[in-house]
């Protein structure tokens, strides 16, 4: 049921998940109950990976060539498991975004699709490492009809001035997230907004090996925040925030 907070344009994330298990089930030329033993495992499979293969001197690498299509799974797992949290997330976009939208590290497109649905946007500008994220985003924005304003990036835009600046779940995953910010800084027009969330931790019981938690990187990555971002509330119980930049 799409509740009265939530915009008609996303009434098919509410409903569907943007078809998230038959745009995976086609794209990667699977049978459902495959796809339900993929979405089942995968978290697991992935977390393995990063005990045995990580580590931050390659982690590009890691994230570009090693996880290949574990991640598409892992994020659809967690997408489909954190429904309303995720609709919550695109709330925050719908009220947010405008103009010209930033997707760094998009995933699996989530975002980007229900960013390019919303009419005060005019283009989303998709990115990720991924070569495998991209295709299927890109594979998604094609079925949805969006792929005339979803643009698929093979490197970070440089130079470039965003309205809107969205980055889930990607900054822990960076060896220097406050320069992360600072390029954020630049890239976003004066009265632009960025949307974000992280996550510094590794896990109780380590099971996010390739999140960073080192304290002083941590530390500076919030000063660097506070110092150059203002937060602007929103009423979502979620840990995605808002920000402006500092005038």
């Amino acid at each position: 049921m799409v509740s009265s907070t939530t915009p008609y344009f996303l009434s098919g994330f509410l409903e569907n998940s943007f078809h998230f298990k038959h745009h995976i089930q086609d794209f990667l030329h699977l049978d459902p109950e495959t796809v339900e033993t993929k979405l089942a495992a995968e978290k697991e499979e992935i977390k393995n990976l990063g005990h045995k293969d990580f580590n931050w001197q390659e982690a590009s690498a890691f994230y570009r060539d090693k996880v290949g299509e574990l991640y598409l799974f892992e994020l659809g797992a967690w997408h489909l498991s954190s429904h309303e949290y995720i609709g919550d997330m695109l709330r925050l976009i719908a009220d947010s975004a405008q103009g010209r939208v930033l997707d760094f590290g998009g995933g699996i497109g989530t975002h980007a699709l229900g960013a390019a649905l919303c009419p005060q946007v005019e283009q989303v500008i998709y990115y990720d490492i991924n070569p495998i994220n991209r295709d299927f985003v890109q594979y998604r924005a094609e079925k949805m009809k969006l792929d005339k304003k979803i643009v698929f990036a093979l490197e970070m835009p440089e130079k470039e001035k965003f309205d809107t600046i969205l980055c889930f779940d990607v900054l822990e995953h960076l060896l220097d997230p406050s320069q992360q910010l600072l390029q954020f800084y630049q890239a976003l027009n004066s009265d632009g907004k960025m949307i974000v969330n992280w996550y510094f931790f590794k896990g109780f019981n380590q099971e996010y090996p390739f999140h960073l938690d080192d304290p002083k990187v941590v530390e500076t990555f919030f000063h660097t925040l506070q110092s150059h971002f203002l937060e602007v509330f929103h009423p979502y119980l979620i840990t995605t925030r808002c920000y402006r930049k500092q005038s």
